[in-house]
């Protein structure tokens, strides 16, 4: 996974608008471990508002958008590999979630469906190598964002037969911790694709 570029979140009033950060990282987020479990059954279950929910958190925005053509929308030793081995089908989400007090992740979404198992599991190794590649997450227009940048920090993924979903979240406005930010997208990784 290398550095993806998206956009900038700023959350006001519950939407997507101009406004300064929040200081404090909220009771929510500080305690978002402890409910990883119940926002992961969630997620499985299909129902990401629930998933959020669960977390202490709730979405602000979502896109979403299915492609063919995993090459065009992947770059580095990812994008090697998919002209070698085509995938059958990419659906990527882009989600705004934040707490009641103004602080708001980003969370990306990709989910790459491939022909064969053996071609998911040869991806999803490639994959967990981080820097040497990545899918593009969807453009950062699409929320109304600017400056948030996808560093794979943040990162989770797994592979259910012939699809391999990789999760990433950044922090997007106000105070989201490093760990609250690994518990997103482990959780957003267990959501299926649309």
């Amino acid at each position: 996974m290398a550095i993806a570029a998206a956009g900038a979140l700023v959350v006001g009033g519950g939407g997507i608008g101009a406004g300064g950060s929040a200081a404090v990282e909220s009771a929510a987020l500080r305690n978002i471990s402890a409910k990883k479990a119940d926002g992961t059954k969630a997620a499985q279950s299909g129902n990401a508002q629930q998933a959020w929910r669960r977390l202490g958190l709730r979405e602000l925005k979502k896109h979403a958008k299915s492609d063919l053509n995993c090459v065009i929308n992947s770059f580095g030793e990812i994008r090697g590999f998919l002209v070698r081995t085509p995938c059958k089908s990419l659906e990527r989400g882009l989600f705004a979630i934040g707490d009641d007090e103004g602080n708001a992740a980003v969370v990306s979404v990709a989910w790459v469906r491939f022909h064969t198992r053996g071609h998911a599991e040869s991806f999803e190794e490639l994959h967990k190598i981080h820097g040497n590649g990545d899918i593009t997450p969807l453009g950062s227009s699409l929320l109304g964002m600017a400056g948030v940048r996808f560093t794979a920090d943040h990162y989770g993924s797994r592979r259910s037969g012939t699809t391999v979903t990789i999760a990433e979240a950044e922090s997007g406005k106000g105070k989201v911790s490093g760990e609250a930010l690994k518990v997103i997208a482990e959780v957003s990784s267990y959501l299926p694709h649309p």
